[in-house]
């Protein structure tokens, strides 16, 4: 790498490693260690010659050269003598022979291998450029980030004299060289949202370098901001011809103009994956190769390798797995094919019929084998353990390739392996062959959208996809990407001039017809499942039942087991055998999930064969309470002593125990998904009741942020149900997620209008939990729309109610939230006292989650009380309960309300970078009200470190936010924006 500084390895001939090695820093305070302990260097000038010493590369400084390094040009009378001194003080705390004496001089010899900082973060960089030139991007990026890490500080921090602030200056140079490295890598990986915030901070600091500039603008534009982009460029041409009276550099200049016209190729590119050479093709027993074959590139390659290696190999043998229809024979053959001139002496092939009822015997495929090698009749013995020994004799010394497709098992391949050197075999199977010894297995899954497209489209015609490419997309979703359900279904629009390719989707749109429709001649999606099913054991073909009745996309296998009423282990075995069969998939270690067309078969089968038919209904009631039982043990593990809990339904099915909260949200995050779609599918009567109070258990999900539209969408639902069912039991309680779902997303009208909706239920519900609840909802929209009279009043019977059902938790929390009311109407003082009571209630409890909300709420009200430090205290402590919480939204607010502190004591840099990363932690949730507030600050302190265009930039897309949401925010926007702006 250009100009980076150069220490050569330094040892000591014929030493070996010691326990306690020596060890020295420079790109910070000069230290000095012998192991893990700490060796004092004595004075600055005495760390100014140590430092002098170790930057010589090993080689010989004079006397003269290191006066001049520690006193510059106006040393003491005593300087020879002092420096003499120096060297003996540093001889006696150092290894013996590591400070030498020489031609009048002194060395620092004999050090071990990474002994010096600067020598470790040289070679990390040089491995970091080599792994770079390689494309090695993500090694690149942790190599230099733990080269950058070696940094305490700034470098030789104290050490007087003009070399060491030489040295100070190259080694900072370099530091920003390889941080500009970093950061550019980061941006090539897509990072750049991420990247925002640290460019930010970065430019804050070195306004006048260049390349920070051109990094920050290519990361504001990949994010989406080309106006902020534009304004950094505006920023950095005025201040560089205000401070050095210069244009930016001709690079800066053709960023911008590429920013102007939108240059798509700013944008991150990735490189096409090459296509395997083709292999000349050859006549054989194989199958011919469809001419219309399609993608599978990464597969195509990977078997070809396989298949080339058998020269010199006892055998090459893979064995394809994957469901009916997802291409394995299609595949193989097409491999076969291409390589087949590596197979000049022949290749063989048979359907082994492994997944009907009649699969092949191998004796009668041996016998077939054996004459088309030229066997005869009369020479093939009858029993299968002759015939195979006969084969293998007969391939000795040629280059055969066999393809056995269709297999049903292991038992019925091993007689047909060749099992002789320069042979191969091919082998697809719907069963994983793990007990096929040295096997290279591979696990063929459904194609890709774009590869799915590309199938349909070259059976189809250009022409008509063309037209209706959406359209065409739909089809091929509804075929779940499924190779034979894709090829049905673009055969039957080929063969029908007059339907559009949105007439087919509109058919396939219907999720119970879907299977009927797909099916054109002899080949049906619906008939190769079939097989597959008719092949299982009674109690495989119950949990495939069962199973496939679950909306979620995966399923745990505590889940799976609670669905089925059986013991985990024995689950566990049951669908690892689906597993093995292809008929399910195996997500993740303990995580399971079906094709949709299959999830679409197995439903089928449950309402055809599932007996007695309520079976199904409890399958799913006891999924549901398994989801309630465990969601309330997250709930009150973040929560002890909370009396939700206590108002939650009965699970009649146990749930999962947790030893810590860590574990809990572990489960809770992981299994997000799969129990909101068990909570929507069972909005209906009999089971509206237990799936709300599901919801009300897991409302952490809507607090982190990750999954708060999804638990909206929910929350919508089990309304509608509700309402539908007259049960105003369930309604209140799903309003009450409802409208708090809707103000933690910033939509405040909507859940103004369902929390006065759950309050006006919650007498005729009767009942008392509700109505608290409800009140602190409501008292937290008001607060958010500037109700404070309204606010209080709710608050204040929350706290009532909360005091009278002896819910600590909920009086905490009202108090907190009243808290935040006493700060708008000017009531600082009492504002903390709340805050300070509620969050005592909290830590009394042991509630870290929720202590992290009450001193967020104390921070708030310390900040405008004047108690910058205090708050800045309360703020951090919230952001790491919070950041370990996963609470993604609150640790967004938090890191924004420290941003909003960093102002007001005047660290404008800190503030705008605490924005920035506000900002990324908020992107997609939170709402625009919440976003436009961010922005708001984020100009302040961008105009506080004199980016004035791209602080205006900020307040524009403020003020658009706040008019569009019709919010009291724009009057403060816009009075930021100048008069020419607003007009």
């Amino acid at each position: 790498m250009d100009g980076v500084p150069r220490v050569p390895e330094q040892r000591r001939a014929g030493s070996s490693a010691e326990p306690a090695a020596l060890s020295f820093g420079v790109l910070g305070p000069v230290r000095a260690r012998r192991g893990a302990e700490q060796i004092g260097t004595g004075s600055p000038q005495q760390r100014a010659l140590l430092a002098a010493l170790l930057l010589r590369e090993g080689r010989t400084a004079t006397a003269g050269e290191l006066i001049d390094a520690v006193w510059g040009e106006e040393p003491p009378s005593q300087a020879l003598a002092a420096l003499r001194t120096y060297a003996s003080r540093l001889r006696k705390v150092l290894d013996p022979g590591v400070l030498v004496s020489e031609s009048g001089g002194y060395a620092v010899r004999g050090l071990g291998d990474g002994a010096l900082d600067l020598a470790v973060a040289q070679e990390l960089a040089a491995e970091a450029e080599k792994a770079r030139g390689a494309g090695d991007l993500c090694h690149a990026r942790e190599v230099l980030g733990r080269a950058l890490a070696l940094w305490d500080g700034e470098a030789l921090a104290g050490v007087p004299g003009p070399y060491a602030e030489a040295q100070r200056v190259r080694l900072e140079e370099w530091r920003l060289t390889l941080l500009e490295s970093r950061l550019d890598m980061d941006l090539e990986q897509g990072c750049h949202a991420e990247a925002v915030s640290e460019l930010t901070a970065l430019t804050a600091e070195h306004p006048l370098r260049e390349r920070l500039r051109e990094l920050l603008m290519l990361a504001l534009y990949r994010s989406g901001r080309q106006a902020e982009a534009l304004a950094v460029y505006a920023d950095t041409r005025r201040l560089l011809a205000d401070e050095l009276g210069v244009d930016p550099r001709p690079g800066l200049r053709e960023l911008q103009q590429r920013i102007l016209q939108a240059d798509p190729t700013l944008a991150e590119s990735s490189a096409p994956q090459a296509e395997p050479a083709a292999t000349p093709v050859r006549p054989a027993q194989l199958p011919a190769t469809v001419p219309d074959f399609t993608g599978r590139a990464a597969f195509v390659h990977e078997l070809s390798e396989v298949l080339s290696s058998a020269e010199g190999r006892v055998m090459a043998v893979s064995a394809l797995a994957g469901i009916g229809g997802v291409g394995k024979t299609t595949l193989a053959v097409h491999v076969a094919h291409q390589a087949r001139t590596a197979f000049p002496d022949g290749q063989l092939y048979v359907d082994l019929q492994g997944a009907g009822s009649r699969a092949a015997e191998p004796e009668t495929v041996l016998g077939s084998f054996l004459r088309a090698l030229g066997t005869a009749d009369s020479a093939i013995p009858d029993s299968l353990e002759e015939r195979s020994a006969l084969y293998r004799s007969v391939l000795d010394g040629r280059r055969v390739l066999v393809l056995l497709d269709n297999a049903r098992d292991a038992a019925q391949v091993r007689p047909l392996l060749p099992g002789t050197e320069g042979c191969a075999a091919l082998v697809t199977s719907r069963v994983r062959m793990v007990d096929l010894a040295g096997a290279h297995l591979v696990d063929l899954d459904v194609m890709s959208p774009d590869e799915a497209l590309q199938l349909f489209t070259k059976i189809v015609g250009e022409e008509r996809v063309a037209s209706e490419r959406e359209a065409a997309l739909d089809v091929v979703a509804a075929c779940g990407f499924l190779p034979l359900a894709i090829r049905i279904a673009a055969s039957r629009l080929a063969a029908r001039r007059t339907w559009t390719v949105s007439v087919l989707s509109a058919k396939l749109a219907d999720e119970r017809r879907r299977l009927d429709e797909l099916q054109a001649g002899d080949l049906a999606v619906k008939a190769t499942f079939e097989l597959g099913y008719g092949a299982l054991e009674p109690a495989q073909a119950r949990a495939f039942r069962l199973l496939g009745l679950a909306d979620g996309p995966d399923i745990s296998l505590a889940a799976a087991a609670a669905v089925l009423g059986l013991p985990v282990e024995e689950t566990e075995n049951l669908l690892e055998s689906l597993v093995d069969t292809s008929l399910l998939e195996s997500a993740a270690p303990g995580r399971y999930r079906y094709h949709d067309l299959v999830r679409l078969y197995a439903r089928a089968c449950a309402e055809r064969d599932e007996w007695p038919p309520n079976e199904r209904d409890a399958a799913m009631s006891r999924l549901l309470d398994f989801y309630l039982a465990t969601a309330a043990a997250v709930y009150l593990i973040e929560r002890p002593g909370d009396r939700l809990v206590d108002h939650l339904a009965t699970p009649e099915y146990p749930g999962l125990t947790f030893d810590d909260r860590h574990a809990a949200q572990d489960w809770l995050y992981s299994e997000a998904v799969s129990l909101l779609a068990c909570v929507r599918q069972s909005a209906h009567p009999g089971m509206l009741r237990r799936a709300v109070d599901v919801l009300w258990a897991a409302i952490d999900l809507a607090e982190s942020g990750a999954n708060s539209r999804e638990y909206e969408t929910v929350a919508v639902a089990l309304c509608a149900a509700a309402r539908v069912a007259e049960d105003a039991y369930a309604e209140v309680r799903a309003l009450i997620t409802l409208a708090y779902a809707h103000s933690l997303i910033g939509r405040f009208d909507l859940a103004d209008k369902e929390a006065g909706r759950a309050r006006e239920l919650t007498d005729s519900s009767h009942d008392a939990l509700a109505g608290c609840w409800s009140s602190n909802v409501g008292g937290a929209i008001a607060a958010y729309q500037n109700r404070h009279e309204d606010a209080e009043a709710h608050f204040t019977r929350a706290i009532e109610h909360f005091r009278v059902l002896g819910d600590r938790p909920g009086e905490a929390s009202a108090l907190c939230n009243l808290s935040r009311v006493h700060l708008a109407t000017g009531r600082a003082e009492s504002a903390v006292t709340l805050a300070r009571q509620g969050t005592a209630m909290y830590d009394d409890m042991g509630h870290d989650l929720k202590g992290a909300n009450g001193r967020y709420a104390l921070g708030l009200a310390l900040a405008q009380s004047g108690k910058l430090a205090q708050a800045t205290e309360c703020l951090q402590q919230a952001l790491g309960v919070f950041r370990d919480s996963r609470q993604r939204l609150w640790e967004g607010m938090t890191v924004f309300r420290l941003a909003e502190l960093d102002l007001k004591d005047r660290r404008p840099a800190q503030a705008a970078s605490n924005a920035e990363t506000a900002l990324t932690l908020l992107r997609g949730i939170g709402g625009e009200w919440r976003r436009g507030n961010v922005l708001t600050v984020l100009g302040r302190a961008l105009n506080g470190i004199g980016q004035l265009d791209r602080a205006q930039v900020c307040w524009r897309e403020a003020l658009d936010i706040f008019e569009s949401l019709g919010a009291p925010e724009a009057a403060e926007a816009r009075s930021l924006l100048t008069p020419t702006q607003v007009a």
